[in-house]
């Protein structure tokens, strides 16, 4: 069975915008199609925030995996991709988050679905709702839409424009 899993890619360390396209590529091996992408946006660091701006984008994904095989798809994506973990929030290669997986609502010691920080990060929301801003979270009963419009996270989140970095 095909299910619609929608993926969060983030990157603040080295070649940023190599890094999302090389972890677009590991997706791409394990995903039956790649649906909808984002924009590339670039945002302030959330939860530590002395660090380098994040690049982020969300991809939806084709998939017959179930959820806990497509996470451990996105953790080896992360590793072959150089990813440490050093520190919570920390600066990274690669982030690659699970944010949705059709309307399931699961959780596990390793997983949680939806995932936990959507509705408190606009760098999540601003390219989510930018593919999918009628898409009704499963928990809170409202549109990704919505959820942008109450969030009170400050961040700057701006389309990245490669051209004036």
């Amino acid at each position: 069975m095909n299910h619609l899993a929608i993926i969060l890619l983030g990157s603040n360390l080295g070649d940023r915008l190599n890094n999302l396209t090389e972890a677009e590529a590991c997706i791409k091996t394990f995903a039956s199609s790649i649906e909808l992408t984002s924009k590339t946006y670039q945002s302030t660091a959330w939860g530590k925030t002395d660090q380098p701006d994040f690049l982020n984008k969300v991809i939806s994904i084709k998939t017959n995996l179930i959820p806990t095989e497509l996470l451990n798809k996105l953790l080896e994506a992360e590793q072959k991709l150089k990813r440490e973990r050093l520190e919570k929030w920390g600066p990274r290669t690669i982030d690659l988050d699970l944010l949705f997986f059709d309307d399931l609502v699961y959780a596990d010691d390793n997983l949680q679905i939806p995932h936990p920080g959507i509705a408190s990060r606009r760098f999540t929301l601003i390219p989510l709702c930018e593919i999918y801003n009628d898409f009704p979270h499963p928990i809170y009963g409202v549109t990704l839409q919505q959820l942008l419009n109450n969030c009170t996270d400050q961040g700057k989140v701006e389309i990245f424009d490669s051209e004036n970095q």
